[in-house]
């Protein structure tokens, strides 16, 4: 007989809680790629920007909630993610996208969009059988390989962000009006 858990965070089940977390990250993902595609081709997207950073903001949150009794580096990578939004919603909001901060505004988004994909990426190689296989400690080729596609996409995404998302003409596209 499988003993009944009762452990919670923040006063929910933990199970509860971790599918809460998973599910707030997977929509900031999605999201966070229509909003980096979006960047490229020179949109705003209002509607799913402040989507994607409420959510990604929420991940960090949320991951930071869960009980830990020392600093992890799961720890470490949601403060420098809180830090990245923390300058991104400043510079797309507070800032307005003026001058510079139309740049730092698409690197900071998109490095904390990386971030989340990075910790997919490990969530990938510790829950799926196959990829665990492969890489059952994460310090197997398998799974630097598959970090460094990630983080050289990520590069080249960003890049054609910077240069798509410039000047003051960037288009918005309201709900009510999208094609």
């Amino acid at each position: 007989m499988t003993p009944v858990t009762t452990e919670t965070i923040l006063g929910l089940p933990a199970a509860t809680y971790t599918l809460i977390h998973v599910l707030i990250s997977l929509v900031g993902i999605a999201s966070g790629f229509v909003v980096l595609f979006g960047m490229i081709g020179g949109k705003r997207l209002d509607g799913m920007t402040a989507l994607f950073l409420t959510t990604t903001v929420l991940t960090s949150v949320t991951g930071l909630g869960f009980p830990n009794d020392h600093i992890t580096p799961g720890i470490k990578l949601g403060i420098l993610s809180l830090i990245a939004l923390a300058i991104a919603i400043l510079a797309r909001y507070a800032l307005r996208l003026a001058g510079p901060w139309r740049t730092t505004y698409v690197i900071t988004s998109a490095i904390a969009l990386y971030f989340n994909v990075f910790v997919l990426v490990v969530q990938s190689f510790e829950k799926i059988p196959a990829l665990k296989a492969l890489a059952p400690t994460q310090k197997e080729p398998p799974f630097a390989i598959a970090q460094g596609l990630v983080l050289v996409a990520f590069i080249v995404l960003m890049i054609l962000a910077v240069k798509g998302f410039r000047g003051g003409t960037v288009a918005t596209i309201r709900p009510d009006r999208a094609a």
